[in-house]
Parts: structure tokens; C-alpha cells; sequence
């Protein structure tokens, strides 16, 4: 039989095929030389009137990047970021670290240099950058922060390997992948008919909840327990777990800290929200449920008590990705939180007596008495406004409380003034609430962006310190915001420069000669510091606020601003801390 003929198209072609299949709707993208057939195929499908992912062009990798994170945290959907060779692929490394710690799925694809030097096939170099931009390893900028890569080595195999990407990425614990595109792929020709399979057969391995005899194991010993803590992190990534984790600490009378918190755990407003401080809830505590978290208190500063039995449930709970980590558990069980802490507390109504019940509502009565002090404590912070140029922080989150709905989301990089953030901006909702959870600065305006692709209806606010503003390279943020009518509210806080620096100092040398001199090579400040004047080239309302009685006003001005489709910029002069 002779065989039949079957039409060809680009690699550019195929790859995009693959992307539309697998249902990514956005790329994040930053392009360059090495995209040329992407681009060309793209105008084609336009004219075409055909379906694709939307290419959201972001002037800067790290905003790219973490759009791709506000995004999947309000989604659950990782969305993929295109970036130039090396040099892109290293200006979004610092976002791959971010999306490795918070445990978010993104997908980076790099374009490579050609490999041909001499026109021997299409796509060959034509540019002296082309010889400059082809390190010997590329994918090493990334490998300590993402779960798989790939150099795709022939457009026959495109839209499997996009799959294989897609489905690592989304595996739990889900994070980022990274593919190298070669110039000569994209440019390939080959057939159509090579590229068939099933993707909805290859979806993503997700965990579930444990095993009954496990479960029984954790119910047994709150269904004993005298004193039960829960300390977490970033639970808060899956909404119904939130409800899960309310529901198990109300019928136990179990306080939840909610430690260097990435999301929202538990309804700040609930009366088993312990706070933020682990020290707090440990002494005397004789079982501990570590739900999702990195990190559950710094060991050189806070011990728990010996005779504590801990059990940790995590979507990574041997942290995989930490070259050492040293926290002791009685139980550690690799699974959905969500799903354990219903199987625990159906496991726990179950075997639960009058005593039990008569001790929860004890504990629920002592916490219900903290909860009261905590909060008048809060409040008595926020009464103190501070002064002309030196507005206290705790004032102006507390202004911005009151000012903000409950589904308004709030992303969280004051670093420093953290504290006031969360303790005065009180969050009751799931995924109204996002921190940082890696170690990199400049995520949050990038952040709010997705977040506001996500959910158009929600206001988001990000407030970032000086310093961090600095980082969020936010004339691309502006930029993005205005081209694609993604209005943000952004608050800095500026106090001088990274004061987390000085602090730090002070921790290993309280009396050394940096403390004498008052000089910790942090210091930012200059004769004119006009933060909003950034966002006003782009657009957006900016307005520096100095007063603090002028707060409120403030505030209402800067959402007015995003009420009418523009980005707002409030440059909060808190003084040096």
C-alpha cells in the first residue's frame, strides 16, 4: 500500500498545538531572537482566527514569573513563562527559587542559540549574539529549583514533551519545570500525524489522605490530649483545607499558630487562630500536628517540650529540596492535609466522650480569653500613629483594614513590618492572603498582577518595603498593568532601606563596631525618593503619604483609582526604623 501523504508544520506549530491541548491559557513571555518561528507561527494562527494561549508580554523575567505565581496560587493551574536563552533564564531564576518554595507549578521555557553555524538548517545562526548566548550547561542556572528539565531535541516529539512537563508540574508537591527550545526545533518541518496522544491520560499523580490505621494513630492522641497545638505555613494553598483545619481545631479546642505564614491558614477572626508566634502555644503542650509548614520555629531561639508527640502531615514532609533540616516528629505521613484532618476529626466525633467534649470546650474558653487580650493588644498598637515622616506601620495596615473588603486579596512583602501586615489586615477568607515563601525579594508586585488575571473582580493590594520595591522591577510591573488593564494597589513602605539587614547585624553583634558606628550598608534613602512617581509613568494614581491623619484619605483615593481601571501607588513614609 502506498503510503499516504500527511501535511507538515513547524515546530513552532506543534509546540503551540501542545500548549492549547493541555489547557495552559497564558504565557508569561519575554522574547528574543531565539522565538523568531514562535512569532511568525503566532501572527499565522491569529490571522487564522485560531485558538491559543494568551501571550502576555512582560518587560522583565521576574515579573513574568511571578505572574505565573499569583496565578496558579489563585488557580491551582500552572500557566508557562517564556524567557530569552540564558540571559532570561537567569533574570528569572530568583522567581524559580520562589515558586519551589511555595510549592507552585510554573512551566519556563527558555529559548536555546542554534546550533548550526552556517545556514545548514533553517533557524541557523544569523547574529553574533547567537555565539555569545550558548553556555555549556543553561540548564544549571536552574536545576537546584525545579523538579524536572529537558532540551527538546526534534519537533516530532514537542507536544509530548510539553505533556510530560505539564503533568511534573502539577504532581505533588507541585513546582516549577524548565524546557530549552533549540532555534532549529521550532524552525523544523515534520509531520502532523507523529504527534498523536492522548493527554487526558496523563494527568498529574496527587496525593490523597493516609492510611485508616495512621489516621487512628493522630485521633487517639488528640482524643487524649490535654494541651494540642497545630503549628502551619502555607495549608492555606488549598482552600477546603482551611475549612478542614477550622473544623478539627473547633472540636478539639486546638490553637493554630500560623508561622511565617505563606497563606491563610485559619480565619484570623476564629478563636483558635493562636497568632503567629510558635513559642507562644508550645510550653506544655503534649501533642502537636505540624499541617504544610517549612519551618515550624527557629531551634536556636525555641525548643517544644521533650515529652511532645508530634505528627507532621505535609505535601513534603521530608523537605526534599533542603540540604538539611533537622525537626524531630513521632508520625510523618506524605499526604493532602486537607484530606487527613477530615479523616482525623470523622475518626475523632466518633471515639469522643463527655470528658473529651468537656475538655475541648475548656480549652475553646481559654482560647476564646487569649484571643481577646491578642486582639486588644493589636489594637492598642494601632492607636499609636506615629508622626509627620514617621507613620507607624501598624497605623497605616490598620487603615488599609479597615478599608478592604473580605474578598480583597493581600499579598504580604513588608518583610519587616510583616508583623504589622498580618496582625492589623485581619484575612478571614481562604486565598485572600499570600506571603513569601521562598527567599527572594520582588515577587509581590509580579504576584498581584496574576492574581488580578485570576480573580478581575477582586481588588489586590501588595505592600512591600523600599527595598523589596526595588527588587519587583516595578516600572515592568506598572508597564504590564497598564497594557493589559490589570489595575493593582500598591503600598510601600518605605523606611530607608533594608532594615532586616541591620537587624540581623544586631542578632550576631549586639555591641560590635557596625552597632558603634550606626552603619550597617543598608541604608537606601536619598534627597528624593518619589516611589509613586514610577507608577505615574505608567498610568497609575500615585500620592506620597506623610501625615498619618491623612491615611485614611489616602486610601480611599488609591481605591477610587483602581475602582476607574488604574494601578495606584502609596508611598508611605514610615521613617527609619
Amino acid at each position: 500500500m502506498t503510503p499516504q501523504p500527511t501535511s507538515s508544520a513547524s515546530g513552532a506549530h506543534h509546540f503551540l498545538q501542545g500548549l492549547t491541548d493541555l489547557g495552559i491559557e497564558h504565557v508569561f513571555s519575554n522574547l528574543g531572537t531565539d522565538h523568531v518561528s514562535l512569532i511568525e507561527e503566532l501572527a499565522r494562527w491569529d490571522a487564522q482566527g485560531r485558538p491559543h494561549p494568551q501571550f502576555i508580554l512582560c518587560p522583565h523575567e521576574n515579573v513574568a514569573v511571578h505572574m505565573a505565581a499569583g496565578y496558579a496560587a489563585l488557580t491551582g493551574r500552572g500557566q508557562a513563562v517564556m524567557v530569552h536563552v540564558d540571559a532570561g533564564t537567569a533574570n528569572a531564576v530568583m522567581g524559580m527559587h520562589n515558586m519551589l518554595r511555595a510549592r507552585l507549578p510554573v512551566m519556563l521555557l527558555a529559548g536555546k542559540a542554534p546550533f548550526t553555524l552556517r545556514g545548514e538548517l533553517p533557524g541557523s545562526r544569523d547574529n553574533y549574539v547567537h555565539f555569545v548566548q550558548d553556555p555549556f550547561d543553561i540548564g544549571s542556572l536552574v536545576r537546584p529549583y525545579v523538579k524536572w528539565e529537558y532540551n527538546l531535541p526534534t519537533a516530532v516529539v514537542a507536544r509530548e514533551a510539553l505533556r510530560r512537563a505539564h503533568t511534573v508540574m502539577h504532581t505533588e508537591p507541585p513546582g516549577p519545570v524548565f524546557m530549552t527550545l533549540p532555534r532549529e526545533v521550532l524552525a523544523e518541518e515534520v509531520s502532523a500525524s507523529d504527534q498523536a496522544f492522548d493527554a487526558q491520560r496523563y494527568g498529574p499523580s496527587l496525593l490523597g489522605g493516609v492510611d485508616p490505621e495512621r489516621a487512628q494513630r493522630i485521633a487517639d492522641r488528640l482524643l487524649s490530649a490535654k494541651q494540642p497545638v497545630v503549628i502551619t505555613s502555607y495549608l492555606g494553598r488549598k482552600a477546603e483545607a482551611v475549612a478542614a483545619l477550622e473544623d478539627l481545631a473547633q472540636l478539639c479546642g486546638m490553637p493554630v499558630v500560623d508561622y511565617m505564614a505563606s497563606t491563610l491558614s485559619i480565619s484570623r477572626q476564629s478563636d483558635c487562630f493562636a497568632g503567629f508566634d510558635p513559642s507562644a502555644v508550645l510550653p506544655g503542650a503534649d501533642v502537636g500536628l505540624l499541617l504544610d509548614v517549612d519551618v515550624p520555629w527557629l531551634p536556636k531561639f525555641v525548643q517544644p517540650e521533650p515529652g511532645t508527640w508530634w505528627a507532621h502531615i505535609d505535601v513534603d514532609p521530608i523537605k526534599q529540596d533542603y540540604p538539611m533540616w533537622g525537626f524531630a516528629t513521632d508520625l510523618r505521613v506524605q499526604a493532602d492535609a486537607g484530606t487527613v484532618l477530615r479523616q482525623v476529626a470523622a475518626l475523632v466525633r466518633e471515639g469522643a466522650n463527655a470528658d473529651f467534649h468537656e475538655r475541648a470546650a475548656h480549652r475553646r474558653l481559654k482560647l476564646a480569653e487569649a484571643a481577646v487580650r491578642r486582639r486588644g493588644a493589636w489594637a492598642q498598637a494601632e492607636s499609636k500613629p506615629g508622626q509627620v515622616d514617621a507613620i507607624a506601620p501598624a497605623w497605616i495596615c490598620a487603615a488599609l483594614g479597615r478599608a478592604l473588603a473580605a474578598q480583597d486579596i493581600v499579598i504580604n512583602e513588608a518583610v519587616r513590618n510583616s508583623p504589622a501586615v498580618m496582625q492589623q489586615i485581619s484575612r478571614t477568607e481562604p486565598l485572600t492572603f499570600w506571603g513569601g515563601a521562598g527567599g527572594g525579594l520582588g515577587y509581590s508586585g509580579g504576584m498581584a498582577l496574576g492574581a488580578k488575571l485570576a480573580r478581575p473582580g477582586a481588588r489586590v493590594v501588595h505592600i512591600v518595603g523600599d527595598g523589596g520595591f526595588h527588587f519587583c522591577t516595578p516600572s515592568s510591573v506598572y508597564a504590564t498593568a497598564q497594557r493589559y488593564g490589570l489595575p493593582i494597589f500598591t503600598v510601600v513602605l518605605d523606611n530607608g532601606g533594608w532594615q532586616a539587614v541591620k537587624e540581623a547585624v544586631l542578632r550576631v553583634y549586639p555591641d560590635g563596631a557596625a552597632a558603634q558606628a550606626n552603619e550597617y550598608q543598608s541604608r537606601l534613602q536619598g534627597a528624593a525618593r518619589h516611589f509613586e512617581q514610577v507608577g505615574q509613568a505608567f498610568g497609575a494614581y500615585g500620592e506620597c503619604l506623610r501625615d498619618p491623619e491623612q491615611a485614611d484619605a489616602a486610601i480611599a483615593r488609591c481605591l477610587q483609582a483602581l475602582e476607574q481601571g488604574r494601578s495606584a501607588v502609596l508611598n508611605v513614609q514610615i521613617g527609619l526604623q
